[in-house]
């Protein structure tokens, strides 16, 4: 279209803004239904549908976003001035304007994405080693994930900690292209590099939001030291007959990555009973009760907490449409995701469900998202979404906040309950091992990834930064030496995915933040850890108005209406934990503890 004539209206930016709000629920539609069966359907069929519904996106986008610029300085109502700012920054990756380009990154993006998702690791055969299980060759990420989370044997972690890993060098040269496409885009819509785009969507300066993660690290550093050191001390005993591994955590040594119970050691609750405070305290293990348990089981009991606060069912389509265990006989993306197809409240989860926990855990966080889903799918589409990226992973972690011992004993998946010190602090911890655990990686993720898009790491050092970042924020090494023909961070879903991951540090702020908000709402007494707002309707009626807001207001007021706070504050957590830290500092005396 010819650009307008004369200065620019309000009634103009009123128009332009609510026709492009149309154009891209459409556009984003037809994106979502393509990304839902490559997804739940991998081949190279759904890939290039795929691609060819995001390159649509890019290129609508990559005119529509300068178009705005018109628009810059022009005193506006708050909900159009709002429209275009989340305008600027809808797209996680910008396209180049160069068609060629464009098609390009879109065909980049989905190929690092598919990589990932058929990646196997498959053990030569007769080896002395893992084998594959029901006659097939390979092992899964999921096979290789229960390996790590059950194995208590050093080499056998080993392999399935490289098994996985080797899925990751094809991703480098595809990764280094879509960083070179993705900061041209970026640096089009008038963004220094995509690092800088991604910094921009929380309602303040990019330089003034890094350094806030920055405060938000100073204040819960100490409690993650104190933790890292008393696992450590753990695991050093338990695998320190082998002396060559016990000197690896001696002193200030990092712990390898392969034994903390996760692929990328990011939650360490899978090695809870090798760390266990006081062993022969009631159980807190809910698996053994979940084995009895179908998937569909599993989202109901997650579904009821919701539905106990007041918040609606979730509609019959969500049963029919949702994928909720791995399919035979085709490629899928296994990470579990929330969807919402169409905009209009066609949600669903993709999944592979096993009966354990942390699937149970997982089940809630996703349907956090689903419930945003319900509440806010009737605003204009650039509102449809979280009041930040944070707000959103951190619903249904709050929910997770209120799955006590308590709670468990109420829905028959623990038989009893102990409520004494000892009790208390075998919660605590593993509580810690999920939610404090992963603050560090949390955020290095992006440290990383900021890094790169910068330039500060070049392709030529992008293991050396990864593994220097774990260091310095987790205090993990790998288990055996890397170099640059490895490509360990793109072995973690979120980087060949392109998916921002500060928003999970934010959510572990958060989520304590909003919990204890919830609480008081519920006329909780006592400690913070102790409160369960399931069934409470007045809780409920607070978290429900918070997701009708969308993204409709900047996140400080949204922040503000369920916490009376407008700023992120890590003291809810550090008064949830207060009494592990005492305990934490008394058994780690004589400990060399940091990294």
């Amino acid at each position: 279209a010819p650009a307008p004539e004369g200065p620019p209206t309000v009634a103009e930016a009123t128009a332009f803004v609510d026709a492009v709000d149309g154009e891209l629920k459409r556009l984003w539609q037809r994106a979502a239904r393509a990304g839902w069966v490559n997804q739940t359907y991998i081949t190279e069929d759904t890939d290039q549908l795929s691609a060819a519904a995001e390159e649509t996106n890019m290129e609508y986008l990559s005119r529509m976003i300068p178009a705005a610029k018109r628009f810059d300085g022009l005193k506006l109502p708050d909900d159009v001035a709002r429209k275009l700012h989340l305008l600027k920054i809808a797209s996680v990756l910008p396209a180049p304007s160069d068609p060629a380009e464009r098609r390009e990154l879109a065909q980049v993006a989905v190929g690092m994405q598919s990589t990932y998702g058929k990646g196997k690791y498959c053990p030569k055969p007769g080896g002395k080693g893992l084998k594959a299980k029901d006659g097939k060759d390979c092992l899964t990420l999921q096979d290789l994930s229960n390996v790590l989370a059950s194995s208590r044997k050093y080499d056998e972690l080993l392999e399935a900690w490289t098994g996985w890993h080797a899925i990751a060098p094809p991703i480098k040269e595809k990764y280094r292209r879509y960083v070179e496409l993705g900061n041209k885009g970026a640096r089009e819509i008038g963004f220094k590099d995509l690092g800088a785009l991604w910094r921009s969507g929380y309602d303040m300066p990019a330089e003034a939001f890094e350094a806030d993660t920055d405060r938000l690290w100073t204040q819960v550093k100490p409690l993650y030291d104190e933790l890292h050191c008393y696992v450590r001390s753990r695991l050093r005993d338990h695998y320190g007959k082998d002396r060559a591994v016990k000197d690896k955590m001696s002193g200030k040594a990092p712990i390898p990555a392969h034994l903390l119970g996760n692929m990328w050691a990011q939650e360490w609750n899978n090695i809870y009973p090798l760390v266990e405070p006081f062993p022969g305290e009631a159980s807190l293990d809910v698996t053994k009760k979940l084995k009895k348990m179908g998937a569909v089981e599993m989202v109901k009991l997650g579904e009821k907490f919701f539905t106990s606060l007041g918040l609606e069912s979730l509609p019959p389509t969500f049963w029919d449409r949702s994928l909720f265990t791995k399919p035979e006989g085709r490629e899928v993306v296994c990470h579990a995701s929330a969807w919402d197809v169409t905009y209009e409240g066609d949600i669903r989860i993709k999944m592979c469900i096993e009966p354990k926990e942390e699937d149970l855990i997982t089940i809630h966080h996703e349907l956090g998202h689903n419930y945003y889903y319900v509440y806010y799918h009737k605003l204009p589409v650039l509102f449809q979404q979280g009041a930040n990226d944070g707000f959103h992973e951190g619903i249904g972690d709050t929910l997770v906040l209120s799955v006590t011992p308590g709670y468990l004993k109420e829905i028959g998946l623990l038989d009893k309950v102990s409520n004494n010190p000892k009790a208390e602090t075998n919660f605590l911890l593993k509580q810690a091992l999920d939610k404090v655990a992963f603050l560090p990686f949390g955020k290095l993720i992006d440290q990383w990834r900021w890094d790169v898009f910068s330039g500060k790491t070049p392709p030529s050092e992008y293991n050396k930064a990864w593994w220097d970042l774990r260091m310095k924020y987790q205090g993990v090494a790998p288990p055996i030496e890397r170099t640059e023909a490895d490509f360990d961070a793109g072995a973690k879903y979120h980087v060949p995915a392109n998916t921002p991951y500060v928003r999970y540090f934010l959510a572990r702020i958060y989520q304590f933040q909003f919990h204890k908000a919830l609480c008081e709402q519920a006329g909780h007494k006592g400690p913070l850890h102790t409160c369960s707002i399931y069934g409470s309707k007045e809780a409920g009626n607070k978290l429900r108005a918070m997701l009708a807001m969308g993204a409709s207001r900047p996140w400080p007021e949204a922040m503000k209406a369920i916490t009376g706070q407008s700023a992120a504050d890590a003291g809810p957590l550090l008064e949830y934990f207060a009494p592990l830290r005492t305990w934490l500092k008394e058994q780690t005396k004589g400990e060399t503890c940091g990294f």
